[in-house]
């Protein structure tokens, strides 16, 4: 059974920040491309940030969050991180992490297969 399973979420000020991580379990992920989703109460899901397999160097990400937000994973390709700096409160949402068929980075929601449950992020003051 594949697992993702997101943690480091929590409850952060304006400016400060967070690092937010996937362990994927129950299938390799290292040739397929991971992504990161967010969404915001009353709001659809959306595209935050996407990497490609570990023999790739694609990252795309999400126009709001370029310079601020890093995507990245390990050499075995089963854990994904996303480093959240300068957050801000519109950053606030639902986080979840994706795993893809396919190797090559995507922002598209329809083309990842496995999903994890999730994990809250809040920017206030």
């Amino acid at each position: 059974q594949v697992q993702l399973v997101e943690s480091g979420g929590g409850l952060v000020q304006p400016g400060g920040s967070l690092r937010l991580s996937c362990a994927a379990s129950g299938r390799p992920f290292g040739n397929s491309t991971m992504a990161w989703f967010r969404q915001a109460p009353g709001q659809e899901r959306e595209f935050v940030a996407s990497i490609s397999w570990i023999r790739g160097s694609a990252r795309l990400y999400r126009d709001s969050v370029k310079g601020r937000f890093t995507i990245s994973r390990d050499n075995n390709g089963n854990e994904l991180y996303l480093q959240m700096n300068n957050l801000k409160p519109e950053d606030t949402a639902m986080y979840y992490c994706a795993g893809g068929e396919r190797w090559m980075a995507t922002k598209v929601s329809s083309t990842y297969t496995y999903w994890g449950q999730g994990t809250q992020v809040t920017v206030s003051s």
